[in-house]
């Protein structure tokens, strides 16, 4: 029996999409190895985001030419799209695959056994209008599963590739998406997390049908549903009645992650993110008016082109008067063929390191603080796993929580009164019974 084995970079749309290639291996029969192990097909899924993801990419082929001379190697994804001619020139290098067509690789993979001949399937993602179904019916060793529900982007900030590799929003047939969700549900899934290039985008190409329907259609039509979480949103998307759906839906988890890349106006033009600060600001405080126990998490970037130490001080004070609970931080990363990359004051690495250290142990401050705040109150958890005596889970507002009681089941939802506060994690009991 032939094995595969898959390496995946980058984002959690990658994973998804790995983990649908990887069902459809098994379906013909192949067996799934580690990484690490000698498989007869490898596949590695890259990421293009920077310059560096492209280098880790060309590292995993020649990783696994190494391991295996004899193998398959087919490499698929973002990297493949807008570089698939210095893909195709890697050595070892069998079969490459865009960001659209993955369904069609184990047929490549079978091709390629009879006729030994490279396949390179890389097609305009500019002009793709629909959505490319790879469906998932279980996730190896997760309690929550990632449903993807639209592909591309249409923003085209100043810094990023990925409209290029992934072409415009395409949203996946709302039926689809519901019968999915009611598939993994079915599976014994207890948490959907609802993910995309541009998660709440979804909809942006359909006539009459937006998020927030999809929002409420899930809360609504997938029976046995426990919990809906949103991968990211910008602010823009974050209509009123998002907010009333969040605040009325039992399935719908309190907790968004909304990118703000910067704290300074000057900064979000030239990335051309279209909107300000004070606006932004605006929104939030409503936001958090309406919803009292929202976790809002942030995306930052450090040190683009232009970026002064006013700004960053402007920046790191922003972050800190808005109270975001954590923020992801990264440096900016040239990357070649976007306009950001060839702007002027380009800022030195070292400041780029000092100013990501600064803002990580803000981003520990905040996220402790926030613990700190839900000492005496009752959490829903869902339990993940167990370590060192302890069963640990995320909150709906995505805390971690470690409870040590040997009646909770994992893959099941408690309510838990949290008890103290151990760095950043919560420590809690129980004192209920499982939610039904």
């Amino acid at each position: 029996m032939a094995s595969v084995a898959f390496h995946t970079l980058g984002c959690k749309v990658n994973s998804y999409e790995s983990e649908g290639m990887l069902e459809l291996f098994k379906q013909r029969g192949y067996t799934s190895v580690d990484w690490k192990e000698k498989a007869d097909v490898y596949v590695i899924n890259t990421c293009t985001v920077t310059n560096t993801g492209d280098a880790k990419s060309r590292q995993m082929i020649r990783r696994a030419k190494k391991e295996n001379p004899d193998a398959i190697i087919a490499v698929v994804g973002c990297y493949a799209q807008v570089a698939s001619g210095e893909v195709a020139e890697i050595e070892g290098v069998d079969i490459v695959i865009g960001t659209k067509h993955r369904e069609k690789i184990v047929d490549y993979i079978e091709e390629y056994k009879n006729n030994h001949k490279q396949i390179v399937d890389v097609s305009d993602v500019m002009k793709l209008k629909q959505f490319e179904k790879l469906n998932i019916t279980s996730f190896e060793n997760r309690t929550r599963a990632f449903m993807k529900i639209q592909d591309g982007c249409n923003n085209f900030c100043t810094y990023c590739i990925i409209p290029y590799a992934r072409g415009g929003v395409r949203s996946r047939a709302p039926e689809d998406v519901l019968r999915q969700a009611q598939e993994l549900v079915n599976q014994g899934f207890v948490e959907i997390v609802l993910t995309g290039i541009h998660t709440a985008g979804y909809g942006m190409d359909l006539e009459n049908y937006s998020f927030s329907d999809l929002l409420r259609d899930l809360s609504t039509k997938v029976e046995g549903l426990k919990r809906i979480r949103i991968s990211s949103i910008e602010m823009s998307q974050v209509t009123p009645e998002i907010i009333n759906l969040i605040a009325t839906s039992p399935v719908i988890v309190d907790h968004l992650h909304i990118p703000i890349q910067s704290g300074t106006d000057e900064t979000l033009r030239r990335m051309a993110r279209h909107y300000t600060t004070a606006e932004f600001e605006d929104n939030l405080n409503k936001l958090k008016k309406a919803l009292p126990t929202l976790s809002v998490t942030t995306d930052v970037i450090v040190g683009f082109p232009g970026e002064t130490e006013e700004d960053f001080e402007h920046t790191y004070n922003w972050i800190k008067k808005c109270h975001f609970n954590q923020l992801h931080v990264f440096p900016y990363s040239k990357r070649s063929g976007t306009p950001a990359a060839t702007m002027a004051n380009q800022v030195p690495g070292d400041v780029k390191k000092e100013r990501v250290k600064r803002l990580m142990a803000l981003s520990d401050t905040l996220k402790h603080e926030f613990a700190l705040s839900q000492v005496g109150k009752t959490l829903e958890v869902l339990f993940e796993e167990e370590k060192d005596g302890y069963k640990i889970g995320h909150a709906s507002n995505y805390l971690l929580v470690k409870v040590k009681d040997d009646r909770i089941k994992l893959n099941h939802l408690y309510d838990i009164k949290i008890i103290a506060c151990d760095g950043v994690d919560l420590l809690g009991e129980n004192h209920h019974e499982e939610n039904q």
